[in-house]
């Protein structure tokens, strides 16, 4: 993995004076960049005017640097965010909202989590206020891939209000996220004044064995009148790429966590509320119900739904993990070191399989180089068994909606190999996905670091790329090898339909087993 640091522009409050923006971030781009993004930390859009964001809109000028936004903090502005027509969180080139709350993660490995307004003086949220359901799902977003020691923190919390202080009158929700996430960098901007304090380090606790030091950041809006600093400008190199002896690192400045004796909500304190979830092996391609999209469009106008906070999970928790006791073992055809292969509820056909990592992982680029290599070999075997009964195959992964390592193996006749990128091009021109094409993959960064995506590997070795989640068709992957041009069988689409009984699924693993073991490098390693 590459050790670039990024290098980023975060400014305060805009309010609509776009021109002095956008000209100071090309004037700063120029003298010491390029920079990789720039944040806008509070309010971007005038309260009454925003004509001069036409003109960009338009295309007939540029944005300089990928600047991303927060939402409004006020029910004036709100008004620009609900007539606005985005498209795909888009205001015009190079010029995104990032939305109410979440967790943006960059091709780099850049991890940024966000909440747009200031917090709600009752228990319930509006378009630009935040309530303790909104810090809860932010807080899990961030741990819901990490084992219960392992986390790191994030790169950047950007937030509109301040946290709460000994001696401000911030947002006490907002002291309670930074306490649990833990960034590196936590920028804001409503209270209009500059300050760099200096960092505090938050202690360890159940989610990490790490001591871990943020840097609280306040700046002021591009228009005030006592020349206070608000542009920030930082090398920043991902948490997740950076030494343990680096990312612990003490200054001599450092102070006590401002947070460690605010009395916080009992609530908070407690675990957020899990939901029941489906076993994967049954339901991998079906949408949930209760987990929603982070924006849809509807004539121009943009509605926020409500969105379930996204668990944590732990291997003795995880459907997926070997060590579950959920898992169903008779479901399980070979084991390696680091992966199994298992066949899937409702398989399309006798030859469908599922690629699994063993330990709870959340995607093909996060993985070691020892833990690629298997999967390779595991590709491998199965390209060589499919060969030999005249098949070709195709691997899915989906980093969307789940937080274990699963990959589709779906093999076909090989006279209708050519047949299958035609069909994702369908389907992705039906959605409205734009696929990225790569020869092929060589290591896992090669696949979007730290961030959703969905990927397609071809038998002739080149992938097809997707990083554009929004709106994402859930059982996109039935849907491309279901259709008429590849195997004939939308009514496969659902899984369910394809349900077999427990006897019938002992008796594929069995043949499968049979008919693979002369491939299975498992085995060869056991005759060793």
């Amino acid at each position: 993995m590459t050790d670039a640091k990024q290098k980023i522009l975060v400014c305060g409050d805009v309010r609509g004076s776009y021109k002095q923006f956008f000209n100071k971030i090309d004037s700063t781009n120029k003298k010491a960049g390029p920079f990789d993004l720039v944040l806008v930390a509070g309010l971007f859009f005038s309260e009454t005017n925003n004509d001069e964001l036409i003109a960009f809109k338009n295309g007939f000028k540029n944005v300089s640097c990928p600047t991303y936004i927060l939402g409004p903090t006020n029910e004036q502005t709100h008004q620009y965010f609900e007539s606005l027509e985005m498209d795909e969180n888009e205001i015009c080139s190079n010029l995104s909202y990032l939305g109410k709350r979440g967790l943006y993660s960059t091709s780099s490995g850049l991890r940024i989590a966000y909440l747009s307004g200031i917090e709600s003086t009752d228990s319930d949220s509006s378009a630009w206020t935040f309530s303790k359901k909104d810090v809860i799902a932010i807080r899990d977003s961030c741990l819901a891939s990490k084992n219960s020691s392992d986390y790191r923190g994030v790169d950047i919390l950007l937030t509109a209000q301040e946290p709460k202080l000994n001696d401000n009158n911030g947002s006490p929700l907002i002291s309670w996220l930074a306490l649990q996430i833990k960034p590196r960098y936590h920028f804001c901007s409503l209270s209009d004044t500059y300050n760099e304090r200096p960092p505090y380090r938050t202690p360890r606790d159940q989610t990490t064995q790490l001591d871990l030091s943020t840097r609280l950041i306040t700046l002021a809006s591009i228009t005030n009148t006592t020349k206070s600093k608000y542009l920030y400008a930082s090398n920043i190199q991902p948490v997740e790429k950076m030494r343990v002896i680096d990312l612990i690192q003490k200054t001599t400045d450092e102070i006590e966590c401002p947070y460690l004796k605010i009395e916080f909500n009992v609530e908070l304190q407690q675990k957020s509320q899990q939901q029941e979830q489906s076993q994967f092996f049954y339901d991998m391609n079906s949408p949930d119900p209760n987990q929603t999209r982070r924006r849809h469009h509807q004539g121009g106008r943009e509605f926020h739904e409500k969105k379930r906070a996204r668990q944590t999970f732990d291997q003795e928790k995880c459907w997926f993990c070997l060590s579950s006791p959920d898992v169903e073992k008779h479901l399980v055809i070979t084991v390696g070191e680091n992966f199994y292969m298992a066949l899937p509820k409702g398989p399309i056909n006798e030859n469908h399989v599922l690629l699994l990592a063993i330990n709870h992982i959340q995607s093909s680029a996060l993985l070691s180089n020892e833990s690629w290599e298997e999967l390779l070999k595991f590709k491998d075997s199965l390209r060589k068994y499919y060969a030999s009964i005249g098949q070709v195959v195709c691997f899915f992964e989906r980093n969307y909606r789940t937080s274990h390592l699963l990959i589709d193996c779906i093999p076909v006749k090989k006279e209708i190999e050519w047949q299958i990128k035609l069909a994702i091009e369908d389907k992705a021109e039906e959605y409205g996905l734009q696929m990225e094409t790569v020869p092929n993959l060589m290591d896992p960064t090669d696949l979007p670091d730290k961030g959703p995506f969905f990927s397609v590997e071809l038998p002739d070795d080149s992938v097809m790329i997707t990083r554009q989640m929004k709106n994402f068709p859930i059982q996109l992957t039935r849907e491309i090898m279901c259709s008429e041009n590849v195997l004939n069988a939308e009514s496969k689409i659902d899984w369910r339909e394809c349900k077999i009984s427990k006897e019938d699924e002992i008796e594929y693993v069995k043949q499968f087993r049979l008919k693979f073991g002369h491939f299975d490098f498992n085995l060869e390693d056991l005759k060793e």
